[in-house]
């Protein structure tokens, strides 16, 4: 192996572990800022969904230096168990909280 490679290797390395970094970054954005959270009831339509999957590559930068919602699958609440999540887009809403929920 020659000096060429090994810099290669270690550079290619550091590449894949700050792509990781910036994916758990913008997770992090959609938790604090979005409300997302594993199993959180965002409204689509006239319908209320449990996410399943965040797609943080349909994240864009914003003018105001934040980021627009991502794009998101979810499943009907009414079957939390469906295989095949639908897929909403950035067409969605956070459910509000129960009001009870807020006071207490």
């Amino acid at each position: 192996m020659d000096y060429g490679d090994s810099v290669q290797k270690v550079l290619l390395r550091k590449i894949r572990k700050a792509e990781q970094d910036l994916i758990q970054l913008k997770l992090d954005y959609c938790r604090f800022v979005f409300g997302l959270t594993h199993r959180a009831r965002v409204v689509s339509g006239d319908s209320v969904y449990l996410v399943r999957s965040v797609d943080v590559e349909t994240m864009k930068p914003t003018d105001e230096g934040g980021f627009t919602k991502p794009a998101i699958a979810g499943a009907p609440v009414h079957l939390p168990e469906d295989p095949e999540p639908t897929q909403l887009g950035t067409l969605w809403t956070l459910e509000d909280a129960p009001k009870a929920a807020a006071i207490k």
